[in-house]
């Protein structure tokens, strides 16, 4: 896999791991993790336990294999989500995509904290509603929207948006008992998160 400025030996498409029990903790727990819940953030939140979350941990850091999620989008900029698996450099990047183009732009990274910029909530629903056809990547809708929704920074978000995480959560095996609150608590803690950036603006402002 080929993607400017990483090392094509490392990099794995890691579409197959969604599937995979422990993903979603793994991948949506760590939004939870600076200290605001009044309940510990688990994997059961996401219908997974501790040796499913450790197992998978394992294979998404591996720093031999650097996976990546691809959600290319018909309609406009589209995301890939790297693993960024460096021995002294863990982290998660997500880079910018447009239709028909190979140039990526980094518009954000987390590791530990979150820094770049983001989406409106807006925005990841249009990329998660508009699968590239013909083009290699991630096609649920459900997981398209879960996977960028790390970016989302915009500080206010429309009433739907938490029906519609549920949705996606339950959509991707998350239980329906949990999957309303743990809803709530991924959206309390993004637009939280942005309301701290007073210079917050999308990449995608004016396109």
């Amino acid at each position: 896999m080929l993607i400017k400025g990483y090392d094509a030996d490392a990099l794995v498409a890691g579409e197959s791991l969604l599937a995979r029990p422990g993903f979603w903790s793994n991948y949506l727990l760590a939004m939870c993790s600076d200290g605001g819940c009044a309940e510990r953030p688990v994997p059961e939140w996401f219908g997974d336990d501790g040796a499913d979350a450790d197992a998978l941990s394992e294979v998404l850091f591996d720093p031999e294999r650097w996976p990546v999620f691809r959600v290319p989008a018909e309609t406009g900029p589209g995301v890939v989500v790297v693993y960024r698996n460096l021995d002294d450099d863990y982290g998660t990047d997500y880079l910018l995509t447009q239709p028909g183009k190979s140039y990526v732009q980094q518009i954000a990274s987390c590791d530990g904290d979150f820094r770049g910029i983001g989406l409106t909530w807006e925005e990841l629903v249009r990329i998660a509603d508009s699968p590239s056809s013909g083009v290699e990547g991630v096609r649920d809708a459900a997981a398209r929207l879960l996977l960028v929704l790390p970016l989302l920074t915009d500080p206010e978000v429309p009433e739907e948006a938490s029906a519609r995480l549920t949705s996606a959560l339950a959509g991707v095996g998350v239980p329906q008992d949990t999957a309303s609150n743990t809803a709530e608590h991924l959206l309390a803690h993004l637009t939280r998160r942005s309301l701290h950036d007073p210079t917050w603006e999308s990449p995608l402002s004016g396109s």
